[in-house]
């Protein structure tokens, strides 16, 4: 494959050119990513600082905090940004590194969500075992292995976009550098490429996707045994990882899985992946979760008397 050449730099249309729009959007968004920070970062500080938020569930959702601040870094800060710069161009350089950043983090949500998945199977469906089953090593080693999944994920990605001849024109119909976008700059024939990118993206999330749902299939008929109050309790503990599945995953697919061609929706469902479900991650496992709220009413309670003082 021919190596890039000619366009050393990307000039990104945004999400609107009406300068009224991009005024208030860059509030919009900065108060969002503002959240996002803060949110996630209140959810890990409280795992960190909680006893009774010990058991590896909340091991796991520090680490999904932590992964959204990243991800959410990858896009938000940069878009923020352009929305008052009359120039939105990034280099050559910094396009790659974005798209393998935003794979990287994306990568590894997915796979952390799946570990989360199993994390709940174990505890509902093998109870007796499971603090022997997810002991700390195993919590550790199951962490690591979402990351160099989404490190080998982001890394057969960016391989796939890094040698393309780029001769023009320059112009990314998207507010940051992502696969889809860049194959429409590329002077060469982009089809098995395209394909590569959906056996790769797409068929990774409807994989991960279905060994979801149907991990919490086995839970629910492993439920049929139980009282309506452990119902209640697993539903509870569960709810929240669903949500948070179904609005990581939905956008997901609806980018990734199908052919390499882009739609003028597609910047509105990225605005949804890349911030708004990040945002949403604390509000849905503090609302949803009762020893998250009190382990949160703790820490706020610690951090005002200390101010006191």
């Amino acid at each position: 494959m021919a190596k890039t050449h000619n366009v050393t730099e990307f000039i990104f249309l945004g999400l609107s050119s009406n300068p009224e729009v991009q005024k208030a959007c860059f509030v919009i968004f900065l108060l969002l990513y503002t959240a996002i920070v803060l949110g996630n970062f209140l959810i890990v500080l409280t795992v960190m600082s909680s006893r009774s938020l010990g058991s590896p569930m909340y091991f796991f959702l520090s680490y999904l905090s932590f992964v959204e601040i990243c991800y959410a870094s990858t896009t938000a800060p940069r878009l923020i940004s352009d929305l008052l710069a009359e120039r939105k161009a990034i280099p050559l350089w910094g396009c790659m590194t974005q798209v393998f950043f935003i794979h990287l983090f994306a990568g590894t949500e997915t796979f952390l969500l799946t570990v989360m998945a199993y994390d709940r199977y174990v505890a509902i469906c093998k109870p007796l075992n499971y603090t022997t089953i997810m002991n700390q090593q195993a919590c550790a080693i199951l962490v690591g292995a979402a990351w160099v999944g989404g490190f080998v994920h982001s890394l057969a990605q960016i391989l796939l976009v890094f040698r393309l001849p780029f001769c023009g024109p320059r112009m990314i119909d998207h507010y940051f550098c992502d696969l889809l976008p860049l194959l429409k700059l590329d002077c060469s024939d982009t089809v098995l490429i395209g394909l590569l990118i959906v056996a790769n993206g797409g068929t990774l999330s409807v994989i991960s996707f279905v060994v979801l749902l149907s991990s919490y299939v086995v839970i629910l008929l492993h439920l049929r045994t139980r009282s309506s109050a452990g119902w209640r309790k697993a539903l509870s503990t569960c709810g929240a990882h669903v949500t948070v599945v179904t609005l990581f995953f939905g956008p997901c697919i609806f980018i990734y899985l199908r052919p390499s061609t882009t739609l003028s929706v597609d910047k509105t469902v990225a605005v949804f992946y890349t911030v708004i479900t990040p945002l949403l991650n604390p509000v849905i496992y503090s609302l949803r979760n009762a020893e998250v709220k009190k382990a949160v009413k703790r820490l706020w309670t610690r951090a005002v008397k200390a101010e006191e003082r």
